[in-house]
């Protein structure tokens, strides 16, 4: 049984978003233009990062994601992680883990913040936070480790030594879901939980109010495109209940939400929320294309950054009402005890 959770947006997924007709009427300032083992210790070789078009990318299995590491990306994650917690209502996860959890794992951890605040939260539990840049900061809680780890690499760690087992953001970097899932399965203990955050990688609109013919229309081609030759999955916001229902998986609940894109919304924790979710996509719009669409399609550096533009124009728009869809499931691994508690 999942705990009663308050959250922006859940329970309204399936409503539009109510907008505010001030906003359209009144100049707003927020629109304006200026808004040698995978799990040793780092090498000095792992932060002898990439350069491509004036970007730094992961040198660990160079070239396998397709996201930046410097600061503009982190200020990015950090941004990102703030906008999930204040989705979950200030909640760090949705899963009612084991009151007492003695290992919880991070996959993807980028900067690391999700698992500096988890470790925060329960310190008597391990957590260890795993990513292919050593991008994580050195002062963390004494719980917490990072690792510079492919998490679609045969794993190292014990069988049912997890707790917890937390995935965000990872639309359209994995080859192969179910074998990920087949791995977080084997980690977990008896009654453990995996725990999946994922947005849409396309942009929407309840009331049509996306151009046509503009830089989001354009965008909402080319990421497909992309993910289609990688042979990635993109949309895994919508497959992965079923996939952890395939991987032996129990129980998932999904909760689902409407990120606005900008302060458009009428109400007020929507419209503040949309401040956090166009920030999360203006630091995040280069990052997400400039090695994809030059690497994979054959565009420009200038190219890309031309239609990073075009898309930042049209969310400053105040009378386009795009939005993103975030999902969240948690499934439970068979077997272990039934002990709840909610989440920090």
């Amino acid at each position: 049984m999942c705990p009663e959770v308050e959250t922006v947006g859940d329970q309204d997924h399936a409503r539009n978003i109510a907008t505010d007709p001030v906003l359209e009427e009144e100049d707003d300032p927020t629109y304006g233009d200026d808004a040698m083992t995978e799990t040793e210790s780092v090498a000095s070789w792992i932060r002898e990062y990439r350069v491509e078009n004036g970007r730094t990318y992961h040198a660990f299995k160079d070239g396998k994601y397709w996201g930046s590491n410097d600061e503009a990306a982190n200020e990015h994650l950090d941004i990102g992680h703030n906008l999930y917690t204040k989705t979950l209502g200030g909640r760090l996860f949705l899963s009612p883990i084991t009151s007492e959890p003695t290992q919880i794992l991070d996959l993807g951890t980028g900067t690391g913040a999700w698992a500096i605040d988890v470790a925060d939260a329960f310190p008597t539990a391990i957590v260890t936070g795993t990513d292919l840049s050593p991008i994580q900061p050195s002062w963390v809680p004494p719980n917490l480790r990072f690792e510079i780890d492919d998490m679609e690499s045969e794993w190292t760690f014990p069988h049912s030594s997890f707790d917890l087992i937390h995935i965000r953001g990872l639309h359209g970097t994995i080859t192969d879901w179910p074998n990920l899932y087949a791995q977080c399965l084997r980690a977990l203990k008896p009654g453990g939980y995996i725990e999946q955050a994922e947005y849409s990688a396309q942009f929407a609109s309840d009331d049509n109010t996306i151009p046509e013919n503009g830089g989001i229309a354009a965008w909402n081609q080319v990421g497909p495109e992309c993910h289609r030759k990688l042979n990635r999955e993109l949309q895994v916001l919508e497959s992965m209940r079923q996939h952890m229902l395939d991987a032996g998986f129990e129980d998932p609940i999904e909760h689902r939400f409407k990120w606005p894109i900008g302060p458009w919304a009428k109400n007020p924790q929507l419209k503040d929320l949309g401040h956090w979710v166009r920030a999360h996509i203006e630091t995040g719009l280069e990052n997400w294309t400039l090695r994809l669409l030059t690497s994979v399609l054959g565009w420009s550096a200038d190219e890309v950054r031309i239609l990073c533009a075009n898309v930042r124009r049209e969310i400053r728009d105040p009378k386009v009402h795009a939005i993103h869809r975030m999902n969240v499931v948690y499934a439970r691994k068979p077997g272990g005890p039934v002990k709840m508690a909610e989440s920090p």
